[in-house]
């Protein structure tokens, strides 16, 4: 349960503002179709973060020691100010409407764009720490539609009236106080 609760509240306040979301707008203002964005966020979502999550719990299978656990504190730490810089997306180049539709449009884009990102790296280091990739995978999902669902569906008046530096602040602090927490952990195999 802690492994679904942290990974959903981690990934949804790391999407806040993320270029993921900006694309949700710009798909959802330009294709007008709610439920096939809203699907292939979803799809995409699942095959990518099962994906991070399953190579996370596996790598840290393999790699479970002092070392590890230090590396993982450490990434989660510098999550925590890479979540302090906005993202920005080139709206030209990413989200051209295709002939596809607005599913496989959107499935595609989120799967492409979503690789390398921050909520792809932080699936990876819960999978690593949880060793639940069905867990973890669940949980970034939810919070990755949880950020998501409403910029489909609410769009251009979202942005106007979140503070989006608020967000990135206490979603830094959340990775930060989970990259301190492990550390310490990590710290205490010595004593």
């Amino acid at each position: 349960m802690e492994a679904l609760l942290t990974s959903t509240v981690v990934v949804a306040l790391a999407e806040i503002g993320d270029k993921t979301q900006l694309l949700a707008i710009v798909l959802a203002t330009r294709f007008k179709r709610p439920v096939p964005i809203i699907m292939g966020i979803l799809a995409a979502t699942l095959v990518n973060h099962f994906l991070a999550a399953l190579i996370g719990s596996e790598v840290a299978g393999l790699l479970d020691g002092f070392w590890f656990r230090v590396v993982i504190a450490v990434s989660f730490i510098a999550m925590a100010a890479w979540a302090l810089i906005p993202d920005k997306f080139d709206e030209e180049r990413q989200a051209k409407p295709g002939r596809s539709g607005a599913f496989l449009t959107t499935l595609i884009a989120f799967f492409l764009v979503e690789m390398g990102d921050k909520t792809q790296l932080a699936t990876v280091a819960l999978g690593a720490r949880y060793h639940a990739a069905l867990a973890v995978t669940a949980g970034t999902t939810f919070g990755m539609m949880l950020a998501n669902v409403p910029a489909v569906l609410f769009g251009n008046e979202l942005i106007k009236r979140v503070p989006l530096n608020i967000v990135r602040i206490l979603a830094a602090l959340l990775f930060l106080v989970i990259g301190l927490w492990l550390l310490l952990k990590a710290l205490q195999i010595f004593r």
